[in-house]
């Protein structure tokens, strides 16, 4: 319920800000001018402050009634006695809160389920096409480059580019648009990664289709990759760096001079995805 709850808190601190905004007498009166003009500091610090609570109000617009909300806001300006005591206002809070919880909660089940089974369709199709392979786990690939030497450990430290896309194309991350490889321990990513880069060697570039079991499941990540999503993702390994053991430029695989590690974004995969509150895929 935090999300509700915090919409509906940003709309009391905006209404808060337009009464201290407000000179003293003047509420709702003629002397305050017609602020479609916006040529006065107050009365453009009044359209700023309503802009910001339409803003916090329009993911909740379903709910709330403007006329009533207008009036509450006049009455209060004008010292009025509100006509809902606080008991009975936190309560109305509390009850819409509780509602839009429950509206978004059944939106993202229903987005849950048709990305499951857009995704499961999407995979078996497209693990009967020529060059697509599938693993025991469920991970499809396909070759796209072959590199040469040995091939990376779940312990070693990986520096690749890469790709991220959904099934509908849309690009949620990518590496090659930073014009920034990333390095990072080959274990602490998504378990498509874990186990797809394993089958690489350097030089290597692949295409990996990875089931939302292999991805970030039922939670999603971040604000672009909604729950069970099925991801596509281009993957060229640069080099690895086995672990515990420094980096020799002569040795086959091994990371020479790692390009300068990137900050990966919540939403980017390869990072992993808390499952439940501790665990990392």
């Amino acid at each position: 319920m935090q999300k509700p709850l915090r919409l509906l808190a940003a709309a009391a601190l905006a209404l808060v800000a337009a009464a201290c905004a407000q000179p003293s007498g003047q509420a709702g009166s003629p002397a305050s001018g017609n602020a479609a003009e916006l040529t006065t500091d107050a009365q453009k610090f009044g359209y700023a402050i309503g802009t910001d609570l339409g803003k916090s109000l329009k993911q909740v617009n379903t709910e709330v009634d403007v006329d009533a909300l207008k009036a509450g806001l006049d009455e209060a300006l004008a010292g009025k006695t509100p006509r809902m005591d606080d008991k009975a206002r936190q309560e109305i809070k509390t009850t819409i809160a509780k509602k839009i919880q429950a509206k978004q909660k059944d939106e993202r089940d229903a987005k849950a389920t048709k990305n499951k089974e857009d995704g499961e369709k999407f995979l078996a199709e497209n693990g009967k096409k020529d060059g697509v392979k599938t693993t025991a786990s469920g991970l499809q690939y396909e070759v796209i480059t072959e590199g040469k030497g040995d091939h990376p450990a779940k312990e070693d430290k990986v520096t690749v580019n890469y790709r991220g896309t959904l099934l509908d194309g849309t690009e949620f991350d990518s590496s090659y648009a930073r014009n920034q490889p990333i390095t990072f321990p080959l274990g602490n990513v998504i378990p498509g990664w874990t186990e797809g880069v394993q089958l690489m060697t350097a030089g290597g570039k692949y295409k990996f289709y990875i089931p939302s079991t292999l991805a970030y499941g039922e939670r999603g990540a971040g604000a672009k990759i909604g729950p069970n999503e099925t991801l596509i993702f281009e993957v060229e390994l640069i080099s690895f760096e086995k672990a515990g053991a420094k980096p020799d430029a002569d040795k086959p695989g091994a990371a020479a001079k790692p390009g300068k590690k990137a900050m990966i974004k919540p939403e980017a995969a390869p990072k992993a995805a808390e499952s439940d509150e501790t665990k990392k895929p």
